[in-house]
């Protein structure tokens, strides 16, 4: 019990982490004398620094063992985070963000590992529900505290509240585990995979986090990192296939449960967490809800996935994983096109319900999936096989979350033009609206400007519903993936690679 609230905390606060300094982020610009689109920087390096950790998780478990580097991992956090609020420039804030999202990379798939050695193989399914249901929690936690804290305190204690967090559970970490540590073997460094894999990873995510503010290719910078990411990319699938001790285990790709299902949870993820984030931005910017409201109706997803999650979890050994997949997705499929449906007369209970709808779908996903990602693998695999399954999602939640906020942008200036082809000198209806507002005392700019509000507000959540739909369309289609895998065997009894596996809802 100790062990799992050790772990849980932990991993709560680096999940954490990822999203409560989102809302700060105007504070920390302004207090920092930098612009807005400078502070975005603040997110971006810890998430270039946290994907080429992710991957390397393998490795450094066989040089350093998995509770030892677990428990670097947690204290060097701590000393990122404190060093976070202390920093007195943007630059320097930079730089320790780089620092705390690489000590955070292999904290996600070792608490995994870790929490699967504390049970009995009869209960691991119950260990992952309850890993999960901390990484459920999380990220709906973090903008609401984020908000709350850099209002009422300052923005540099959303990073000093992981100090006596840390403390805490990298001791109970040592205490429980250093006499349950893993075998340690001297592997050379792959110093040539490792530049490369910081080299196309850094450049595809620099890629998506300031295409949409470059205008994407048509700027010779996006352009320049794009083709850094793929030649990097070739080089480095060429690379670590041929070195004889790779620093990324791409021969995990071999087996048929690991390439399937890491392409059916990291597809699902980037198409789920698009969606996170496109909802509250809809709202903020469109219905007229605070960044607090926005979060109220956000929030629920975690309600019916924390009660299903222990039912998942006891269950999953004796059901079929490959079911409780598909049901899930056929949910989200449900919840999108309910989506798809949204109009500016939507009041807020039309827009809760399928939030709450959802935690029903994000159950049945993440453990079920990953206990056939990993099943079939020998126990030392696990850290690696896990590290690299999180990696590729985290890509994908990347690219979701870019392509849904430039494909709404792209899809509302379309609606927009054909929207405002309907105002002109033959349209009694125009003309009427026109006429009305030019009573309320407006002039003519005024009242042209007022009607455009109008149609920003139609175009935007019409391309928000396009969004919605193919999402739904495209989680139907993820169905037949998730049926190339391989049922763990079942006897009666939980099978050995379910025990296995590993859940993720980071």
């Amino acid at each position: 019990m100790w062990g799992t609230l050790a772990i849980s905390a932990a991993t709560f606060m680096n999940v954490l982490d990822t999203s409560i300094a989102n809302v700060s982020l105007p504070a920390i610009a302004g207090d920092l004398g930098v612009s807005p689109n400078q502070g975005t920087w603040v997110i971006t390096s810890f998430a270039v620094a946290n994907a080429i950790a992710v991957p390397l998780t393998g490795w450094l478990t066989q040089r350093l063992g998995q509770v030892r580097l677990m428990v670097a991992s947690v204290l060097l956090f701590v000393l990122a985070s404190l060093l976070c609020g202390l920093a007195p420039n943007m630059p320097t804030l930079i730089a320790f963000r780089v620092l705390q999202g690489f000590v955070a990379g292999p904290m996600i798939p070792l608490s995994q590992a870790l929490l699967l050695q504390s049970y009995p193989r009869a209960q691991a399914g119950r260990a992952m529900a309850a890993w999960a249901m901390t990484t459920l929690v999380a990220p709906v936690m973090g903008p609401l505290m984020g908000g709350w804290i850099t209002d009422n305190i300052a923005w540099p204690w959303i990073f000093y509240i992981n100090v006596p967090v840390g403390l805490l559970a990298a001791f109970f970490i040592w205490r429980i585990y250093h006499r349950r540590e893993s075998v340690v073997r001297k592997l050379p460094i792959d110093r040539i995979g490792l530049a490369l894999l910081i080299v196309w990873i850094a450049a595809l995510q620099m890629v998506l986090d300031l295409g949409k503010e470059h205008d994407w290719f048509a700027s010779p910078l996006i352009v320049g990192l794009a083709l850094t990411a793929i030649v990097g990319f070739a080089f480095f699938i060429a690379w670590e296939l041929t070195d004889e001790h790779p620093v990324v285990d791409l021969k995990l790709f071999k087996g048929r449960n690991f390439w399937a299902g890491t392409m059916a949870v990291s597809v699902a993820y980037g198409l789920f967490f698009g969606n996170v984030v496109l909802l509250p931005l809809w709202l903020q910017q469109f219905m007229g809800y605070t960044a607090t409201d926005a979060g109220m109706v956000t929030a629920p997803v975690g309600l019916l996935a924390i009660v299903l999650s222990p039912f998942v979890g006891r269950t999953i050994a004796k059901v079929d994983a490959r079911r409780y997949v598909t049901f899930s997705f056929a949910v989200f499929a449900v919840v999108m096109l309910m989506r798809s449906h949204f109009s500016t007369q939507a009041d807020f209970n039309t827009i809760l319900i399928p939030t709450i709808v959802q935690g029903v779908a994000v159950a049945f996903f993440f453990i079920p999936l990953n206990t056939l990602t990993l099943s079939g693998l020998t126990p030392d695999r696990i850290p690696a096989a896990a590290g690299l399954s999180n990696f590729v999602r985290i890509t994908f939640g990347a690219v979701g979350t870019s392509v849904a906020t430039t494909v709404w942008e792209s899809r509302a200036a379309l609606h927009h033009a054909h929207l405002a082809e309907a105002i002109n000198h033959g349209s009694p209806a125009a003309q009427a609206a026109l006429s009305g507002l030019a009573n309320g005392g407006m002039t003519q700019p005024q009242a042209l400007a007022a009607i455009d509000r109008l149609l920003q507000q139609q175009a935007f959540t019409m391309a928000a519903n396009d969004i919605f739909w193919l999402s739904s369309m495209l989680f139907l289609a993820l169905i037949p993936l998730v049926w190339l895998t391989r049922v763990p065997r079942r006897d009666g009894a939980p099978s050995a690679a379910a025990a296995e596996a590993a859940a993720g809802a980071h």
